[in-house]
């Protein structure tokens, strides 16, 4: 589903370290390399929006490329994530050892502090691969809000209707230096996301496993964690959201 956040650039042969899930340190090196152009900048605007004069937390904030420039615009930023690979990368950067980051699973690791704001950008609530996981993400998203704060999750709309009848795979990226392609399994709603990237050192490849999910499913987990949803937008342009739309950046809102 259109280059899954962090699921690039591994060497051939590299395993899953046990701590840093798949972005451990071979993978954090090449990762901001292999998404360099991804701007976070209308990202960035409408997240510091949200966020107004109250902190806000970063599920998986990986490198930093979504909060270094949040916190440039005065936003107190803080992040939860799995990597320590990707921390250290995190904290080479200007500005990145400001950051306070707890390393462990978005999905229940907590902070002792409310936000205004929490996010998960680019596709990363599929990287949590059950219903289970996704739900309790929610849960702990709602855990952090004061009330009136917002939960932001940008991810892409199942491409289902991209599929002809009994098909499993499905071409998303083509490029001088990446082939993406997703094996799509709709009985139990995963799919595995293959990619080979192209390097003057070889070709490098890594399959991650995922599970897609549906915007009508995440207003649900949402409303099962006292959210409700205050904006569907089809990009940070905050295009309309329609039938047509291949992804969406859904805002929803903690009511007491």
């Amino acid at each position: 589903m259109d280059k899954p956040k962090r699921a690039h650039g591994i060497d051939r042969g590299a395993t899953m370290s046990r701590s840093d899930g798949y972005f451990s340190g071979r993978i954090a090196e090449a990762y901001d390399a292999d998404h360099a152009g991804a701007n976070p900048d209308l990202a960035v605007e409408v997240l510091a929006d949200l966020a107004g004069s109250g902190p806000a937390l970063e599920f998986a904030i990986g490198t930093g490329r979504v909060a270094l420039p949040l916190m440039q615009k005065g936003v107190d930023v803080r992040g939860i994530e799995l990597s320590a690979a990707m921390v250290s990368k995190l904290r080479d950067k200007p500005g990145g050892a400001d950051i306070d980051v707890v390393i462990g699973d978005m999905a229940t690791v907590q902070i002792p502090m409310a936000f205004s704001l929490v996010f998960l950008v680019f596709n990363t609530i599929n990287n949590l691969t059950s219903q289970e996981a996704q739900i309790a993400c929610f849960a702990n998203a709602a855990h952090h809000l004061s009330d009136g704060g917002y939960f932001v999750v940008e991810v892409q709309v199942p491409p289902l209707q991209r599929l002809n009848e009994g098909e499993r795979l499905l071409a998303f990226d083509r490029s001088a230096s990446h082939f993406g392609t997703d094996e799509i399994d709709v009985v139990t709603q995963s799919f595995t996301s293959h990619h080979v990237w192209l390097k003057e050192t070889g070709p490098e490849q890594l399959s991650i496993p995922m599970r897609y999910v549906w915007p009508s499913e995440l207003d649900l987990m949402a409303r099962l964690a006292g959210l409700k949803l205050a904006h569907r937008w089809a990009d940070w342009c905050k295009s309309p959201f329609d039938a047509r739309s291949r992804s969406h950046v859904s805002v929803w809102q903690k009511v007491s």
